[in-house]
């Protein structure tokens, strides 16, 4: 069956789940407590998705701080990351410093003394498929999938510094990323029966699309046109021999509390680089709503074995979508893939943080219920 409703990964965490979670922090509440805390909120994000006639649910990344789960952003205490060999180590914002208010303008979000780095070989510490997957796929009665970032967006833990005696160039280091994935994540999915997985690479979108964006990478001594390549093709790498689910990987603009974003710039900058370069990945959920994301002509370089998955309801405002608009954008597509081949979903997560962005949970879920009534309008029911 294929998905033609779907959603990027994490939804708005409850308060209940965000107070538990904050206990948990100054140890006030037990780890035995939280999961159970944790497990009720799964459980209703599962009902909500499948209610909302989601085709493919996650657990809202309940479990998890931030998206980036695999090695964290902020020295937070828990959950611990399930990969050890970083440091937090003195820096300046680096990357931190590109990301804009709603408006534009900068957004001074950098108020730590501290960044993580590579500084030895990667170890698994904690098997987030039996924490965080094994209890969605036994408690869903949708089709299920784990969301994960790809090994392109560990290029940032990477230091010349920090991180040659580990890793001699950042490309062995996100190889041994991408061995990690394909080894500890996708198969012990597939074991449990689960049939998508997808990575999440905004780095595509976030560093090279924009060009205010790629030149400081640059003047921070990057070669972004042979890590542009090098990317896609070490990110290739994770489904490698490998088939039989969908195997897919999201790529937006940057998804932050507030409405906050990083890029501005069409998906033509990377697209014929990259897109026939996934040649392991059958599914490409991407971000279209907004005139930041340019329009539907770098389409034509999806392969054409490859299903798109057009974001075209925002998450980081509460406004919803017209029904008419959102199909009529849907057709506009259909000149570079055909309908048979795409499908719907909003365009990122809803709370990519614990913070999450600037919606209540009706918004969130009018939102889910317009992605399930227009995708059944559009392709009718599987």
């Amino acid at each position: 069956m294929i998905a033609r409703s779907d959603v990027v990964g994490s939804l708005l965490r409850p308060a209940y789940l965000k107070e538990a979670r904050e206990q948990a922090r100054t140890g006030r509440l037990g780890a035995a407590e939280l999961r159970a805390v944790e497990d009720r909120a799964v459980r209703e994000a599962i009902a909500l998705q499948e209610s909302a006639g989601i085709d493919v649910v996650t657990d809202g990344e309940f479990r998890r701080n931030s998206w980036v789960v695999t090695i964290p952003l902020r020295e937070v205490g828990i959950p611990h990351a399930p990969l050890a060999g970083y440091e937090f180590l003195p820096a300046d914002p680096g990357w931190w410093s590109l990301w804009k208010e709603p408006d534009g303008k900068p957004a001074h979000v950098w108020t730590f003394p501290t960044r993580p780095f590579i500084t030895k070989k990667l170890t698994v510490v904690r098997d987030i498929v039996a924490d965080e997957y094994a209890f969605l796929k036994a408690n869903a009665t949708h089709r299920t999938k784990l969301t994960i970032p790809a090994p392109s967006w560990h290029r940032i833990f990477w230091d010349p510094k920090h991180s040659r005696d580990a890793y001699p160039t950042p490309e062995d280091f996100l190889r041994d990323v991408a061995r990690y994935l394909r080894e500890d994540v996708v198969r012990k999915v597939i074991a449990l029966g689960g049939d998508y997985v997808q990575m999440d690479a905004p780095n595509y979108a976030q560093w090279h699309v924009d060009p205010d964006n790629r030149a400081a990478f640059e003047r921070w001594g990057h070669d972004m046109t042979a890590e542009l390549r090098a990317d896609a093709e070490i990110d290739d790498l994770v489904f490698d021999g490998i088939r039989g689910l969908t195997r897919a990987i999201h790529i937006c603009r940057g998804n932050a509390p507030g409405g906050r974003w990083l890029a501005n710039g069409g998906y033509d900058r990377i697209a014929g680089e990259v897109f026939p370069r996934l040649t392991n990945y059958s599914r490409l959920l991407l971000e279209y709503d907004t005139p930041r994301a340019g329009d539907f002509s770098p389409l034509k370089h999806v392969r054409p074995d490859t299903g798109v998955v057009l974001g075209l309801l925002t998450t980081k405002q509460g406004a919803l979508e017209d029904v008419a608009a959102i199909e009529r954008r849907i057709h506009e597509a259909t000149p570079y893939i055909p309908l048979e081949r795409l499908a719907l979903s909003p365009q990122c997560g809803f709370a990519s943080g614990e913070i999450g962005n600037p919606l209540t949970p009706e918004e969130q879920e009018a939102k889910l219920r317009r992605v399930g009534d227009v995708a059944r309008r559009v392709w009718g029911r599987a």
